[in-house]
């Protein structure tokens, strides 16, 4: 019985200490609730910490998102290439299928029109390429003698003991480095690999987005909630119409840049003019960055091979081109365009270059000016007033020569015939 408690004896207890003067101890004050004491913050701190939490919340889901492209680069690259491609091409496909070419006729003489192009201008800079081949492999001897003359004659009083043998030891790193050359020439052939596996996939997917590109957006669109569907759509809409307005203006200013580059080559005698006019081509799908390194490239090949009076010459060249390309044709038809101001195009070319190389600089602007249009056609409301989306109707078939939406003309029809009509009697 010595362990088991009894009530009596805590209340005999509580009197003699009672008794003794002993008072009982006062109940602990009551704490402040949270709301009490966020009431208590300034409301700047506030304000702060619940712009801080989403702030990261949203950065932590960018850093996933960016750390899954990287990851499926493979995947996202060729995927994005072939949604230019498709900006690109949809136009000539939508002009052919007006005009009553079956739909699959018109995106296979689009697809097949611009693998000609792209591999006659292949060809064509290896023709120049094999063909001054010999020429420029004597120049650059000369070049290189002229060189090492300069530097026999200069005040660094170089000898031409010390020229040799900084060659030799340059030659003796590479031959202990070597390693690494042939670590990146047995990687070749899985780069390779890698090349035609994304050039497959861009095709694919092209091919498909041509297709049935419609289709396939209305099914991206079904996956989010049904009340952001109107908004999801309309800003989908806005973004695709300033993509493809980007695809051919950049297609015309790459065209004007290599064209006038490329003929100031020509008329300088500068060697591989044609060449050059193609990397213009090319770099200029990246803008203002692209375009100033490859008239970098431009100048450098006239300094070797024709000294520094043509290479001056063609970097004033260079300099006219982009200052009409900066001046007229940018603000004139590229701001019609692409809505984004010229300091943000160079801030956002250089984060995706530092993000994803070359890739990165090349889809860094269209990128940022889809998403700039969505932005502002979601914020503005526009949306609001807009019906619900239909449930999407079952795409035509290739062989078909009359396109769905076009007015004057009746799909055929499949029902059940109806009776014979007193005419069609009298015709029997």
């Amino acid at each position: 019985m010595g362990g088991r408690w009894f009530p009596w004896r805590a209340k005999r207890k509580e009197s003699v200490q009672l008794s003794a003067g002993v008072t009982a101890a006062p109940a602990a004050e009551a704490l402040p609730s949270e709301e009490q004491i966020a009431q208590s913050l300034p409301t700047g701190v506030r304000l702060g910490a619940a712009w801080s939490w989403r702030l990261l919340l949203i950065g932590a889901m960018i850093a996933v998102l960016i750390f899954l492209i990287v990851q499926l680069r493979l995947i996202v690259i060729p995927v994005l290439v072939a949604v230019l491609l498709t900006a690109l091409l949809s136009p000539l496909v939508n002009f052919l299928h007006r005009h009553r070419w079956p739909r699959g006729l018109s995106i296979a003489v689009a697809m097949v029109g611009i693998l000609a192009l792209v591999a006659g201008l292949m060809v064509l800079v290896i023709t120049q390429i094999a063909r001054s081949s010999s020429a420029l492999s004597e120049r650059a001897i000369e070049s290189f003698t002229q060189l090492k003359q300069a530097l026999l004659d200069s005040p660094l009083q170089l000898t031409e003991t010390q020229i040799n043998a900084f060659l030799a030891q340059v030659i003796e790193a590479i031959q202990q480095d070597s390693q690494i050359f042939i670590s990146g020439a047995l990687s070749i052939g899985s780069s390779l690999g890698h090349f035609v596996a994304g050039l497959l996939i861009a095709l694919f997917a092209t091919l498909f987005m041509l297709i049935d590109g419609k289709g396939i957006w209305g099914w991206a669109v079904r996956i989010f909630p049904r009340r952001a569907r109107a908004a999801v759509d309309g800003a989908g809409k806005a973004g695709w119409t300033t993509l493809g307005n980007f695809v051919k203006v950049q297609v015309l200013v790459a065209s004007i840049d290599a064209v006038g580059i490329g003929l100031g080559a020509a008329l300088l005698q500068v060697p591989l003019a044609i060449p050059i006019a193609v990397l213009v081509f090319l770099g200029s799908f990246i803008p203002i960055v692209g375009a100033v390194a490859t008239g970098a490239v431009a100048v450098a090949i006239a300094l070797i091979y024709n000294g520094w009076p043509i290479a001056l010459a063609m970097l004033g060249v260079v300099l006219l081109v982009q200052q009409i390309e900066g001046h007229v044709l940018q603000p004139l038809i590229m701001g019609t365009a692409v809505k984004v101001h010229p300091l943000a195009v160079v801030l956002v070319v250089a984060a995706g270059s530092m993000l994803a190389g070359i890739p990165g600089a090349l889809f860094a602007v269209p990128v940022a000016a889809v998403l700039n249009v969505m932005v502002h056609y979601i914020s503005s409301g526009a949306w609001r007033n807009t019906p619900p989306l239909p449930q999407p109707a079952p795409s035509a078939p290739l062989w078909s020569t009359v396109p769905q939406t076009r007015p004057g003309y009746r799909r055929a029809v499949t029902s059940t015939p109806s009776a014979p009509t007193q005419e069609n009697r009298r015709n029997d």
